[in-house]
């Protein structure tokens, strides 16, 4: 008589559901490479540092794709999102809290303590001189895994959705973007001796940008192109984001231009159903987003009155709530927990909880935007997955039910519930209806002591 194996019940399940050999002996060839990069790290002496570099980046590219193809290849094209609520890295087991804990102790490393990774900058001197111009430090090392994770993650992510033309697309698009404009063009400039200056980014999120002080530097050092850079970014921020968003939703920059987005969308995305879906989430959501814009308006009103009239207190203040702003918002909330919690909070805790960015995006979204989600509540069948998937933690399948259109501030448009559902309920459209309307649609959800409801006007 056939016995059925009981489950292990060990806190590291040795045989994880849908994991085959093939992806068993990619992880172990990532696990060198990795182990490569930990001992430089510690300060093992390697026989050649750029040698060793390449080969760790090999054996993790290598196992990278490996393990995408044993995954998704010779399947038939369709969402795999199998077994993933039951891995220990993308269901906050233990191996999604050591993940955790080690992203985290990386960007604790990189911004206070880059001493610690001296062994590990010696490994990217070459790339760096080649690239740049210059020695390596840790933002350039920073930069290239960041990059590379994007890459290989993206091409992952594209095998995946191969089937579903917009992922490919955005994704081609957030990995051009990430590669070409934040960090091969920014390298070029400093290897011609210019400023290092990404163009993906800009006021609010990249704030100094506007600063008095940085528009001073850039136009009086590098007098043409200083004045071209702080064009571009005044250009971007005040007439870029209104314009664009007012025709594509803040997905233009959310989920095919920005970095964040990038590196969320592409090594995020078997955390996406981690992101928190409850009431009092959104509510946090909400203040706190908001009172991290309204900090960095503050900051750059006093930054500019200080410029204007100079005094020893107003020139303190300005100097204390930049550097509280680029302690608390700018490495804590977004590397640390923004990125280094992906395996606990999801992959979108920094755009949905504290980008600045995001938050005037989601403004012009909500009430002056033509884009939005439609939704055929015909055919929803309840079974959940838009919800599940959700990133931003948005209850999908509560608009669904009801055949509402989903306008939401925090919404990026990555379009993962339209294509995880099986009935075709939901689609991404540009429309041109009244945007009044639309504000009036975005105001008929409010937040009751039983959930959300639809109110009766």
């Amino acid at each position: 008589m056939n016995q059925q194996a009981s489950p292990s019940l060990s806190l590291s399940n040795p045989h994880p559901k849908g994991v085959n050999w093939q992806q068993k002996a990619a992880l172990a060839l990532f696990g060198i490479g990795l182990l490569i990069l930990l001992f430089a790290w510690l300060g093992g002496q390697v026989w050649n540092p750029f040698q060793a570099l390449l080969l760790a980046l090999g054996l993790i590219s290598g196992s990278a794709w490996w393990y995408a193809r044993a995954e998704y290849g010779g399947k038939p094209a369709g969402i795999k999102n199998n077994a993933v609520m039951f891995r220990s890295l993308s269901n906050r087991g233990l191996w999604g809290w050591i993940a955790g804990v080690m992203i985290s102790g990386f960007y604790i490393c990189l911004y206070w303590y880059p001493e610690t990774m001296k062994g590990l900058i010696e490994m990217f001197e070459a790339p760096s001189r080649a690239l740049r111009g210059q020695a390596a430090d840790q933002w350039f090392v920073y930069g290239s895994f960041y990059t590379l994770a994007v890459l290989l993650m993206g091409a992952k992510f594209i095998w995946k959705y191969r089937h579903n033309r917009y992922q490919v697309i955005r994704t081609v698009s957030v990995m051009f973007f990430q590669l070409i404009f934040s960090f091969l063009i920014p390298a070029f400039m400093q290897l011609m001796h210019q400023p290092e200056f990404y163009f993906t980014y800009f006021w609010p999120l990249k704030s100094e940008y506007l600063f008095p002080d940085k528009i001073s530097y850039l136009t009086q050092k590098y007098t043409h192109l200083g004045v071209f850079l702080v064009f571009w970014g005044a250009v971007m921020s005040f007439i870029a984001v209104p314009v664009l968003t007012y025709f594509f939703g803040k997905r233009w920059y959310c989920s095919w231009v920005c970095g964040c987005g990038a590196l969320a969308e592409t090594a995020g995305d078997p955390f996406r159903t981690l992101s928190d879906k409850s009431l009092r989430a959104w509510r946090i959501e909400r203040w706190l987003i908001h009172s991290v814009l309204v900090f960095i308006v503050l900051t750059t009103l006093l930054a500019w009155l200080n410029s204007w009239q100079q005094g020893a207190i107003l020139g303190d203040l300005s100097q204390g709530f930049s550097k509280t702003y680029g302690f608390l918002i700018g490495s804590i909330f977004s590397g640390v927990i923004g990125t280094g919690f992906y395996p606990i909070l999801g992959s979108r805790g920094w755009c949905r909880f504290g980008c600045p960015q995001a938050a005037i995006l989601g403004i012009f979204q909500k009430y002056f935007s033509r884009f939005r989600i439609t939704v055929n509540g015909g055919q929803c069948i309840s079974c959940g997955n838009c919800s599940t998937y959700c990133e931003m933690g948005i209850d999908v399948k509560a608009y669904a039910q009801r055949g509402q259109d989903v306008v939401r501030a925090s919404c990026v448009g990555c379009g993962i519930c339209s294509a995880v559902c099986p009935r075709g309920v939901l689609r991404l459209e540009n429309g041109a209806d009244d945007v009044r309307e639309r504000a009036q649609d975005a105001r008929a959800f409010h937040i009751g002591e039983d959930g959300v409801k639809l109110n009766d006007h």
